[in-house]
Parts: structure tokens; sequence; C-alpha cells
């Protein structure tokens, strides 16, 4: 459930076929100027996204050059993707002092055509409130703009808006494919504060009402949601981030169902339903 940060030396930390989450694939590849990394995920479609430094990316002959523009941390500027299509060769190049890149994935058995995705293509999304501890800011780069041009794979960088608060909120779930109330998408995080010092809480429900687990999640952290309800905090006087990595069973479109003891809580915040609608 929780990957402590670490040194994974460009190695994946969730890995294709993850005993927790199969559907979701996840690596931090860090560079220097110049240097360069390769991948391939055979049955996996994936998504490059570089939190900081710039890279050129080439999907077996088709380069996307100068991605990323963010200095320092991601809150340093907005995300870029590139998308690659499943058991594509990638290489990676750091064309700034240096890079720390995440690499998304999903599983899938389809082979589709790459493309990116610049800023101006963003699809974002804000809601909640500051009075109900829930206000943050969605940035889809893998959301509903490109639902055509993917197979099962969602990503998104989610920020909290002020400091403190809550997300995930009102609890819900996606662990079962029982269309249309719910479907089954396996979920990877990776967790940013600002201060990098700062931390926060991650809850896990797996019955409706029944006690659950919590993790201390830090600069770094890494959670994998198989099943259950999972809203997560910020402490106070910190702001938190996270990148998301949604891979679905059968369809793209997530489909959340809300627990059933906090479903009230849907009306008390603005703009929610809009949040839904995006991750398609």
């Amino acid at each position: 459930m929780h990957i402590a940060p670490h040194d994974n030396q460009n190695k994946p930390i969730v890995d294709a076929d993850h005993d927790l989450v199969p559907l979701t694939y996840f690596n931090i590849v860090k560079l220097k100027k110049g240097e360069v990394f390769e991948y391939t995920v055979p049955g996996y479609e994936t998504c490059v996204v570089p939190a900081t430094g710039t890279v050129d990316v080439d999907v077996e002959g088709a380069v996307f050059e100068h991605l990323g523009n963010r200095v320092g941390d991601v809150w340093g500027g907005e995300p870029e993707g590139v998308y690659v299509p499943v058991g594509a060769k990638v290489r990676l190049t750091c064309i700034t002092d240096e890079t720390e890149t995440f690499i998304a994935g999903a599983k899938y058995d389809k082979v589709l055509e790459p493309f990116d995705v610049r800023e101006s293509q963003l699809d974002l999304v804000q809601y909640g409130s500051d009075d109900t501890k829930t206000h943050r800011k969605i940035k889809h780069i893998l959301g509903a703009n490109q639902h055509d041009k993917v197979g099962r794979l969602l990503v998104s960088e989610l920020f909290t808006v002020g400091q403190g608060g809550w997300s995930g909120f009102p609890s819900h779930k996606h662990d079962t494919d029982r269309l249309p109330d719910e479907t089954r998408h396996d979920e990877t995080y990776n967790f940013r504060f600002k201060p990098n010092y700062g931390s926060g809480l991650q809850m896990l429900q797996r019955e409706d009402n029944k006690p659950g687990d919590a993790y201390h999640i830090m600069d770094g952290s890494t959670i994998c949601i198989d099943k259950g309800y999972h809203p997560c905090a910020v402490l106070p006087g910190y702001e938190m981030y996270y990148f998301t990595i949604l891979g679905g069973q059968s369809q793209r479109s997530l489909k959340q169902y809300f627990q059933p003891t906090h479903a009230e809580q849907l009306h008390t915040i603005p703009g929610i339903m809009d949040m839904v609608a995006k991750f398609k």
C-alpha cells in the first residue's frame, strides 16, 4: 500500500503485473544534462511527464522535443506529457541541468499512436471550497481531452489549494466492475509537499463505516490503491501535490462509487460533479 520515499535508481517503483495494482505501472527517472534513459514496457501503454526539467522524447522515431518546463519542483510550472503506445521503445534525453521524470502506465492490449500534450492542451478543473476544507485543482494530462486516443490510462496532477485540507472526499472507491455504478480502476499516487518537509495522511477503508488503515505520507511517498475508500489529507500550513495514475480493467472512463455513509457531502462541495465528469 505505502512505498516509502527512496532512491529507486531509475528502476520501476510499481512494475508491470504488480501484486497489488497490476493494472498500473510507475517509474521515476532522474537524469543529468546529456544523460539518456531507454525503456519499453510490454503490455502497457505509458505516459512520460517531467516533474522537473526538460527532456527530448523519442518514441521509435517519433520525436517530441523540449518536453517539460518546470523549474525547482512541481509547483514551478505546468505539466506536459507524451503518450507512448504499448510496448514501444522510448529514449529520454535530458537537455536541462537535470530532470526528474515520471513514467505512468496502464495495462492494455492494443497499439495506438504516440502524441504529446502541451500546456495549452491540459484539461483543468478546480473544485471544492476553503470552507469545506476540500479546495483543490486538477490538471489532467491524459484526461477527457485525449479520450479517443488512449486505451485505459488516465494521468493527472492534483494540488491542494491553500494550506491544509482534504482530497479524495467525499470518500469513494473504484475496485469492482459493476456498471453503471462503478468501474475497476487500480490507482497509484506519488506525493509531494511544499515545503518538502511537510506531510499528510492517506486513509483506506475497506468497507463502509468499518475501521480501516492510515498511512503517514511524506515527500516522495508512493501509494498503491487496489480497493476501498481512500481520502487523503495534508497537515495545516503545507501544500500537497500528487501525481495520479489510473488503469481501467474494462474501460478508460472512471466511474466512482461514493461511500454511502458520506454521500450527502456530495451536495456540500462546489463543483464536484464537474470533477467527476473529467475522469473519462
